[in-house]
């Protein structure tokens, strides 16, 4: 496994530094510098935002021009755009302004990433056990997939954990699996160029064929990653469904690819200890499948 070109994926893993670690006093020169990208009409939106409360539900655009000490011009037109956007909106009767729809799901998607992770953890550790393999959990975001929580297997040659990477999802099973619930129309949105581009010679080149491997991941319940994020790595991964039965992430392993082979995710049951520790995730985020299903 340790070819000429250097792996970001297997290897003999004996520890990970957080990106951006360092010495003691290196965070406030970091925040510093931040500081200066700060756009301040974006900044005075968010404080629109941050206004309302449990006590101040409603606010108009007076009053909030006092808090924030803007113009009600400049008050106004933040309130439209985000009133545009759905994340406020305005009450016909007092035409007073409130928090909107959009707000609800940003937090959901927030209180739901949580306990996805939380809860995967232990799933997580059981499907490395029981398969020998580095077990994973990611969440789609636009065309990307990032990986939440990770458990590495012991095995001196193991795919190395992805936690906090975020990579394309075209070419990941986490990644694919997701894709593969949603409308062709959209996945045409999130690919609009029919040629995708190569992360390794095995990744899939054209959207007909990635719609193509969709089809079938969809159907066996399951999809593979076969060396097309990495050289010599191979993945597996399943949905994992909340409460409403919408796929909200995936659950899976990376392995070295000489370690993976078709006949072991088939015959072997793999694929199935896979789609079994997805399902036990799914139920614990309150999932029900179908009487039959």
């Amino acid at each position: 496994m340790d070819g000429e070109r250097p792996s970001r994926r297997i290897g003999t893993q004996t520890g990970n530094v957080p990106p951006g670690a360092g010495g003691a006093g290196t965070g406030s020169p970091m925040k510093r510098e931040k500081e200066e990208y700060l756009i301040q009409s974006v900044s005075h939106a968010l404080d629109i935002l941050e206004s309302f409360t449990k006590t101040d539900k409603e606010l108009g655009v007076t009053e909030l021009s006092k808090r924030l000490g803007l113009h009600k011009n400049n008050v106004f037109r933040l309130l439209a755009t985000l009133e545009h956007r759905g994340y406020i909106e305005q009450n016909g009767e007092t035409e007073n302004y409130r928090l909107g729809p959009k707000t609800l799901q940003i937090g959901s998607i927030f209180i739901e990433q949580r306990e996805c992770r939380r809860q995967a953890r232990p799933i997580l550790e059981r499907l490395m056990a029981a398969t020998g393999e580095t077990a994973v959990v990611a969440v789609l975001r636009a065309n990307k997939v990032v990986y939440m929580d990770g458990v590495e297997t012991d095995r001196t040659v193991r795919a190395v954990s992805r936690v906090g990477a975020m990579l394309p999802s075209y070419c990941t099973a986490v990644g694919k699996i997701q894709l593969a619930f949603l409308p062709p129309a959209e996945i045409e949105r999130l690919f609009p160029e029919p040629e995708l581009l190569t992360v390794t010679e095995r990744t899939l080149r054209r959207r007909d064929a990635l719609l193509a491997d969709l089809e079938t991941s969809r159907l066996q319940g399951y999809a593979v990653e076969n060396e097309e994020c990495d050289l010599e790595v191979k993945g597996i991964a399943a949905p994992v469904r909340d409460v409403s039965g919408n796929v909200i992430a995936a659950l899976g392993i990376i392995s070295p690819a000489s370690r993976m082979s078709d006949e072991r995710i088939r015959k072997d049951g793999v694929g199935e200890m896979v789609q079994e520790a997805a399902h036990a995730l799914s139920a614990k985020l309150g999932f029900v499948p179908p009487s039959g299903g």
